[in-house]
């Protein structure tokens, strides 16, 4: 083990940069697991007979849901835990989950498959954003962040090549089915699974940094708290959280969860979607619990996180940029595939190549530009923050209005790469406006909003009013009406952000002692 500081002022070492290396590595494999649905769709859909918003709630909720809400209390364990080795278990769960995906038999088989993929890679974020936090200084933690960040697009543009390639050879070997009556789609799920289980042995080499004994303290029982943290989110035992808290607390419980409940008839009639509401219910109901418990047994994260509203409006205002960005990356290949009727090879290739290209290209550019401008005002970052939801837009209208297969290409890159540039900047922000021991929550916090907003809602919203218009290039285009709405919070954001930050350890105390 090292021991964890702030090296603001020293050079950053090369085991930092390797360990930095390792997690990249990890992210990547995170999600090619998570994406390769994309370019899977089709034949997914054509072999269980789904519709559109089905697909949708496969590619968002299904996942989303169990990620942004395991994310809590795993984000929390990072916090108190060995997060090397808490890495290392949840990279066995999501690669064992994403082989079980391929053995799926039906709609439901496969959406279970792909909450357990969601429960593991769950661990991931909380506990990578946390060690890098600890082994790069705050002046580079931006850039390191959107490094690592990087994973993200190259996973998801590999996924897209090997997804398709994998699945084609397969069906062209086997016409009818190979071993156990697997067809290709199966046959690819299982190739990228298993590999992550060899991959967790490196991971587990990695040593982890020590922490200060302020961020330990002694006679805590870190597996304990996490038993208790999820108890926080699952009924019924998030009622009882709240009787033990008195009957204002059991009442506000109760009346959260007759609304959910009550939204949730309502949407399913109107969608005929019973999964996607009833996940979005029980995962905002759930959400509300946890945040209601946390108040009351720790009152300091509470108030930096969900009392903060310069963490509260850049979470929600990225979630808004990453609602976008996740229904592109999962729609664009079925898209292209179904509307400009580009062949499946071409478009795994050209649609993979480029978005691993303007994802890194983006993120690195806007965690770099991040990083320089909030050197020169303390709310630089929500700057790149804005540009990420703006600058997608005339890319996003040229590219889903064009029979042009090319100029789709180029736009539909330059999308990508606009969006990207958000992410290391909303990242590093989150993380700056909490105190070092809350690194783990704010990070669970911080992709409950890019999550149960932006991948449990993009990806099916894009289904559902595909299902409604009769078109998918509709469904698509719809995306574009979140930019007014997200660019609004980040402007709040960027005017309370300064003042926030400053007052860190007064807020945190004042809570602690309240």
């Amino acid at each position: 083990m090292i021991a964890a500081k702030d090296r603001s002022d020293e050079t950053v070492p090369a085991y930092s940069w390797y360990v930095l290396g390792v997690l990249v590595v990890v992210y990547i494999l995170n999600f090619i697991d998570r994406q390769i649905l994309s370019i899977l769709a089709v034949d997914i859909k054509r072999h269980f007979d789904l519709t559109d918003d089905q697909l949708g709630f496969l590619g968002g909720a299904a996942f989303a849901v169990f990620y942004a809400l395991f994310g809590v209390p795993l984000g929390r364990l990072a916090d108190r835990w060995h997060r090397v080795r808490l890495l290392t278990i949840g990279l066995v769960l999501w690669s064992t989950m994403t082989a079980i995906s391929g053995m799926a038999r039906n709609y439901v088989s496969l959406s279970f498959a792909r909450m357990g993929v969601g429960v593991g890679e769950a661990t991931a974020s909380p506990t990578a954003y946390s060690l890098i936090s600890d082994y790069f200084p705050a002046r580079k933690r931006a850039t390191a962040l959107a490094i690592y960040s990087s994973g993200l697009y190259i996973g998801g543009g590999v996924s897209l090549l090997i997804g398709a390639k994998i699945s084609q050879v397969w069906d062209a070997t086997y016409p009818g089915g190979g071993v156990a009556g697997l067809v290709g789609w199966q046959a690819a799920f299982l190739a990228v699974g298993l590999p992550g289980v060899l991959l967790a042995l490196w991971v587990a080499s990695l040593r982890e940094p020590v922490r200060p004994p302020e961020e330990n303290p002694s006679g805590n029982s870190p597996l304990r708290d996490f038993f208790v943290d999820l108890s926080m989110l699952l009924p019924p035992f998030t009622l009882f959280h709240a009787i033990r808290r008195g009957p204002m607390a059991a009442f506000a419980n109760l009346a959260m969860a007759a609304a959910m409940f009550g939204l949730a008839i309502i949407m399913i009639e109107l969608t005929g979607n019973l999964p996607q509401w009833s996940a979005m219910a029980f995962g905002y109901y759930a959400v509300f619990s946890w945040a209601a418990t946390l108040r009351r047994h720790d009152p300091a994260t509470f108030r930096l996180i969900w009392g903060t509203p310069a963490f509260i409006c850049t979470a929600l205002g990225y979630g808004l940029v990453s609602l976008g960005a996740y229904a592109l990356a999962f729609w664009s290949a079925p898209y292209a595939e179904t509307v400009l009727k580009l062949p499946k090879d071409e478009l795994a290739f050209v649609l993979g190549g480029s978005g691993a290209v303007s994802g890194f290209l983006g993120v690195i550019l806007g965690g770099r530009m991040s990083d320089w401008l909030r050197s020169r005002n303390p709310s630089g970052r929500i700057v790149v923050i804005m540009f990420g939801i703006l600058a997608p837009v005339v890319p996003i209208w040229l590219g889903f209005t064009t029979d042009d297969p090319l100029l789709f290409y180029a736009m539909n890159f330059l999308a990508g790469m606009f969006a990207a540039t958000a992410l290391g900047a909303a990242a590093a922000t989150t993380q700056d406006l909490v105190l070092p021991r809350m690194r783990g929550t704010a990070t669970a916090s911080f992709f409950l909003a890019t999550t149960l907003v932006g991948l449990a809602i993009g990806p099916y919203m894009v289904g559902q009013i595909s299902e409604l218009s009769g078109s998918m290039r509709i469904g698509v285009l719809s995306l574009i009406g979140v930019a007014p709405i997200s660019l609004a919070l980040l402007i709040y954001a960027y005017r309370v952000l300064p003042e926030a930050e400053a007052t860190i350890d007064q807020r945190a105390r004042a809570a602690a002692g309240a």
